[in-house]
């Protein structure tokens, strides 16, 4: 099944690797690192350009992950998730 992100994006749940709060998540340096890496290998891709409340990182396969930003809650994207179940 698939996981709609927003703005006509959707992802295979069976990609989904992890889904965030930007907010709580982002205060961490280790996170902020990993979003600076992701967006400077050019693996980011912004879902909207609403003020961001998640991003959710993918496999893409052969050890390469894609990270959406997405204004959508984690809440509301872990359930959309869990429902395609």
């Amino acid at each position: 099944m698939y996981v709609h992100l927003g703005n006509e994006i959707s992802v295979n749940d069976k990609g989904i690797i992890g889904i965030f709060d930007i907010e709580n998540t982002s205060l961490g340096n280790d996170t902020r690192e990993f979003l600076k890496r992701s967006s400077a290998d050019g693996n980011v891709v912004n879902v909207s350009y609403e003020m961001p409340k998640s991003f959710i990182v993918c496999s893409t396969g052969k050890s390469a992950e894609t990270v959406y930003i997405s204004q959508i809650s984690a809440a509301a994207l872990y359930k959309r998730a869990v429902k395609s179940i």
